[in-house]
């Protein structure tokens, strides 16, 4: 199994105890996280090799951030040195009619900041056998576009795969802006990873039938997205995860993947929510270690969607979700029994 890279930006979170409100709030408690990061960990928890890529100032917070990616088994000898500051964002966890909230406080950060001659791409992807991003990195701005976009050719030019999760944030560009960049970026992609908007926000592809808020999905819709995702970008593969948020407190999850010109299907969790943040990037770590190791199509889908359900069911954005777990969970033990 080859090993895999992915490069984004390593945030700190902060979030009050349980269900405050940061209104309410005399002390949050810290961890780590980001897209790609937590994607890396995954990956890195089922046993792959990994190495993650992002810029940090050389600082505590800088060093304590690699320390917790180390702890996971995440190699961080490439991570550049430098820059003012690590971006933070604070969680509010929603219960039942009440919402989760997300505020950043990123901007100016180290990797946003960050210069093409940073990274080296050439000695960074040496051995690696698997390449992950997300949209969250270009639309970071600076030069941080034209560093995927020279990752991405390194990538191509050594036969590597590349995946990509939409990942469309508002706060971040625009409808268009994110369309005219990733685009261009996409000609680079092998895999592409969305969730319900992210197509219709990014690339104007929308689900007929299905309305996200009240959590009614169309299968045939999300086959015609990912049909349209492949065509449009010669993917070998486009995977979309499938949420039906019944309130904040309670979620059905599941997934798809369409390859081959046929859809396979994961089955539906109901997942009553410890924390959702990450849920996302959990699938696409787990989706990228399922088909690096050559499960097929279906068998993929099914430990993705397994292994994200199991994130979801945990405190903060990192999946401590073991191999022995998921596989339990495909095979149905969803009781939730105490184990002795």
């Amino acid at each position: 199994m080859k090993k895999v890279a992915a490069f984004g930006e390593l945030m700190l979170r902060l979030n009050p105890d349980g269900y405050l409100r940061l209104t309410q709030a005399s002390d949050l408690h810290m961890s780590f996280a980001g897209g790609e990061a937590n994607a890396a960990v995954s990956i890195s928890n089922f046993g792959t090799d990994t190495v993650f890529v992002t810029k940090l100032p050389d600082n505590d917070l800088g060093k304590m951030a690699v320390r917790e990616l180390r702890k996971y088994g995440v190699n961080g000898d490439h991570i550049a040195w430098g820059g003012p500051r690590i971006g933070i964002y604070f969680v509010e966890k929603g219960a039942s009619q009440r919402p989760s909230r997300v505020l950043y406080d990123r901007g100016g950060s180290s990797i946003a900041l960050a210069r093409r001659e940073d990274f080296r791409w050439e000695e960074i992807l040496e051995d690696c056998g698997w390449f992950h991003f997300t949209g969250i990195t270009p639309a970071l701005g600076g030069e941080c576009p034209d560093i995927c976009r020279d990752a991405l050719r390194e990538c191509k030019r050594r036969g590597i795969t590349v995946s990509c999760d939409l990942n469309y944030r508002g706060k971040l560009w625009s409808r268009k802006e994110a369309g005219e960049v990733m685009e261009g970026l996409m000609e680079y992609v092998d895999v592409c990873i969305a969730n319900e908007s992210d197509a219709a926000d990014v690339f104007g592809i929308s689900a007929e039938n299905s309305d996200i808020v009240t959590g009614e999905l169309n299968r045939e819709g999300y086959i015609s997205v990912a049909r349209q995702l492949q065509e449009r970008f010669s993917l070998k593969a486009a995977a979309i995860t499938l949420r039906k948020s019944f309130s904040a407190s309670v979620n059905g999850w599941s997934a798809m993947i369409y390859t081959g010109q046929e859809a396979y299907f994961s089955p539906e969790y109901r997942v009553q929510l410890v924390d959702r943040v990450g849920g996302g990037d959990s699938f696409a770590g787990a989706l990228i270690y399922a088909m690096n190791s050559g499960y097929g199509p279906q068998h993929a889908i099914d430990f993705a969607a397994a292994a994200s359900c199991l994130k979801q069911t945990q405190e903060y954005d990192f999946n401590q979700a073991t191999l022995e777990e998921v596989n339990s969970l495909m095979k149905g033990n969803a009781s939730g029994r105490v184990q002795r």
